[in-house]
């Protein structure tokens, strides 16, 4: 009997209407496009505008695009992970609720939360249920409304988010396609760095904390694009050395949305093309947890069954991580 190994067979996404470019920010707070862009890459960001809609929304419509493409059949999935750091509310499962607007009736879910590096991580928690045997279709959902915590007076930060989700199928392979190897990793003493501290457990939200506005995401830009750098980097020309890979065997960088300039120093670490690096942070921003399967929803119609993909993503806590993926099937 040959390995099981998970692969990833079906993608969708979902962005929203509403697009926040360089030129509406420039109303809003004191930046412009040039210096938006030459920092970042950014252009334009989607905001989800409707009242009353939070991420369980995006990761429904998009679990909803991937079921519509495929004809999957809602019933048949076993597990629905949405991996955000902006779930709906405290205590409520986003997944639950996710699963049960899907008509995924038969599955059990749950969150999964690590900041930007929340669908890498759980690309390896799906694949390891495959490979267990346990379980044989498992949705994997990347979402996050950021724009529900964005100071939008906060240039360091309004500058950055978008709000999306993406979403993809695990299933058993026997070819030796799918996930290949992971290195994940994490350090703690970076939360003091990137966080969005009151309405949590530790900072309980007070009238205080709201009206100075500490419910809202703050950053230290300098010290947060100086690990993701190194770290991001560090870690994806682990994994190709330890499976004896070269750029030559690479057909894609798969990397976290988070800014033009560490993507660009992570393919330059690996030696790899321009045109071998998924990209469309200018459009979209960091989404977060959903910039990976977007990057996948994407580029779906380029991807070739074989094709071997570096995914590479950095947030905060710290986290990080690599994953080496083959890719399961051709253009449909």
């Amino acid at each position: 009997m040959s390995k099981i190994t998970a692969a990833i067979t079906a993608v969708g996404g979902y962005l929203p209407d509403y697009v926040l470019s360089n030129k509406i920010l420039e109303t809003m707070v004191e930046t412009n496009d040039e210096w938006i862009t030459t920092r970042t890459g950014i252009k334009e960001r989607r905001i989800l505008k409707e009242e009353g809609k939070g991420t369980s929304f995006l990761a429904i419509k998009a679990a909803e695009d991937l079921i519509q493409k495929t004809g999957l059949n809602p019933e048949e999935i076993d597990l629905v992970i949405v991996s955000t750091a902006t779930p709906d509310m405290k205590a409520a499962s986003t997944a639950a609720y996710t699963a049960t607007q899907i008509g995924a009736v038969n599955a059990f879910s749950y969150d999964l939360e690590a900041a930007c590096s929340s669908f890498l991580f759980g690309m390896s928690t799906a694949a390891a249920y495959i490979e267990s045997g346990r379980y044989k279709k498992i949705l994997l959902i990347g979402a996050d409304k950021n724009s529900s915590f964005i100071n939008y007076k906060d240039r360091a930060t309004c500058i950055i988010f978008g709000d999306g989700a993406g979403a993809v199928l695990f299933e058993p392979n026997e070819e030796g396609l799918g996930l290949q190897d992971e290195l994940l990793r994490s350090n703690g003493e970076g939360r003091d760095f990137l966080q969005a501290t009151y309405g949590g457990s530790s900072y309980p939200m007070t009238q205080e904390a709201f009206d100075e506005g500490k419910h809202y995401v703050f950053q230290d830009g300098r010290t947060v694009f100086k690990n993701a750098v190194f770290n991001m980097a560090d870690v994806a020309e682990r994994i190709l050395k330890r499976n004896n890979l070269t750029n030559n065997d690479i057909s894609w960088l798969v990397a976290h949305q988070a800014n033009k300039r560490i993507i660009d120093a992570t393919a330059q670490r690996i030696n790899l093309e321009d045109e071998k690096v998924m990209m469309n942070i200018e459009k979209y921003g960091n989404t977060t947890s959903a910039t990976l399967p977007l990057l996948l929803n994407d580029y779906e119609s380029q991807l070739k069954k074989g094709d071997n993909l570096i995914f590479a993503a950095f947030g905060g806590g710290f986290t990080w991580g690599s994953i080496y993926f083959k890719w399961a099937y051709n253009p449909k």
